[in-house]
């Protein structure tokens, strides 16, 4: 273990009160991609949103940001070491920054792919190889840490660990994709293990995906993606047990995109050839539970690589194709194509990375190009684009983040802040 603490006063030490506009963890507030911000630009002046302030030296990596009470958390590859930091919201200064594994070469090597998750005064992190650890977020020291290898049996795929955990109360969820330990629930205060699921053949193609909380009755379940022969699996919240389990959008490289809940709905899509969408209608009957598809898409037709999807209303909006981001827009009821598009959004192409605020989408290109696009099931409507300043050179991957005014677009070693505020 190699802490290093920075701390600048105590006047400017993370604190547990969060804001509501704050974006805690991946896929924001409830998981599903979007802000309940208001007041924000509708469209952007040429050029983009005015910018605030730029940051270099977080380390390298596909990982996106948490904001949370006036501080910034992130992960990033630093002199060898995998480490999360915490930066100032309000100018982007470094206030802590803690290694806590040593990287591990995976495919795509420039860094961490985890975001941190903030909650009750931790920051709980994950990296490619398989450590998961829990730091205070007021100082960056070291609570717990545990092993998805040594402890859980799994192990390391093609491009290494990328879930970002889910805190669920007093648990932390999380997917070290082992067949005796699929999913694991951790005591969030000491990480000690409360339960762990059995999936068969869960390995192979998992560990990219983030679980998701989903209620049937009155039975709490939280819904991930395993691996190829793992599928998508509802796994009961107090018990670990598998109550039901889905496979035919699954894939033999990577299944990534976190599955998005509505109710007792799952939408759930992979890439790669062998991938596709599905909505799921998940039901209790006598205490057992079944997935019945809805409606099926196969991966020509229908799916999304690892841009993540957006729940907003009775709307999924997303990008569509293999390494394309082809926006698309499905009713989450029915499973029904509302449009879909053939290229992607102002110039954007390559995977395309999307969140939601203010009735807008956000969308990030795999070519350095963010675009701005209407939340309307009707049609698809453009309203803005730029390219992301300062480009690494590097597939522009890490999903953008929406956050008390602020537009936070990591690249690489630098993380980029624009002003979207109405008369910012």
């Amino acid at each position: 273990m190699l802490p290093s603490c920075l701390i600048l006063s105590a006047l400017l030490v993370p604190s547990a009160d969060a804001k509501a506009g704050d974006w805690p963890q991946f896929r924001g507030p409830n998981r599903d991609g979007a802000s309940k911000e208001t007041g924000l630009l509708q469209e952007w002046p040429k050029g983009g949103p005015p910018k605030v302030w730029t940051v270099s030296g977080i380390g390298g990596g596909y990982s996106t940001v948490a904001v949370a009470g006036g501080f910034i958390y992130g992960s990033g590859k630093k002199d060898g070491k995998d480490c999360v930091w915490c930066l100032k919201e309000a100018d982007g200064k470094e206030v802590w920054s803690t290694p806590f594994a040593p990287a591990q070469k995976v495919g795509y090597d420039e860094g961490t792919k985890s975001t941190p998750t903030v909650a009750d005064g931790r920051v709980y992190c994950v990296s490619p190889g398989g450590e998961l650890v829990c730091l205070s977020a007021k100082d960056g020291k070291e609570v717990w840490k545990k092993s998805y290898t040594k402890e859980f049996g799994g192990g390391v795929q093609a491009w290494g660990y990328s879930e970002s955990v889910l805190v669920d109360g007093d648990k932390v969820i999380c997917t070290p994709c082992s067949n005796k330990a699929a999913v694991v629930a951790l005591e969030a205060k000491t990480g000690k293990t409360l339960w762990k699921t059995e999936v068969a053949n869960a390995g192979g193609a998992g560990g990219y995906s983030s679980a998701a909380k989903m209620t049937v009755g009155k039975t709490d379940l939280y819904v991930t993606l395993l691996g190829k022969a793992g599928g998508v699996v509802g796994v009961d919240a107090k018990t670990g047990e598998l109550l039901w389990q889905y496979t035919r959008i699954m894939n033999g490289t990577a299944n990534i995109p976190t599955p998005v809940v509505k109710g007792d709905l799952v939408w759930c899509s992979t890439g790669y050839g062998d991938g596709g969408s599905a909505l799921l209608h998940v039901k209790e009957s006598g205490g057992k539970f079944t997935a019945e598809e809805l409606k099926y898409y196969k991966s020509g037709e229908l799916q999304n690589h690892h841009g993540g999807m957006v729940l907003v209303g009775d709307h999924v909006y997303f990008g569509h194709a293999h390494n394309n981001g082809y926006p698309a827009c499905v009713e989450v009821k029915t499973g029904e194509i509302k449009w879909k598009e053939s290229k992607g959004a102002g110039g954007g192409s390559g995977s395309g990375c999307v969140v939601y605020a203010d009735g807008m989408l956000y969308f990030r290109y795999q070519n350095g190009k963010m675009a701005l696009v209407k939340a309307s099931p009707d049609k698809f409507e453009l309203t803005g684009a730029f390219d992301i300043p300062e480009p690494s050179g590097k597939p522009s991957w890490q999903y953008p983040v929406v956050a008390n005014g602020k537009l936070y677009v990591r690249d690489q070693d630098k993380l980029h802040c624009f002003d979207v505020k109405k008369g910012g």
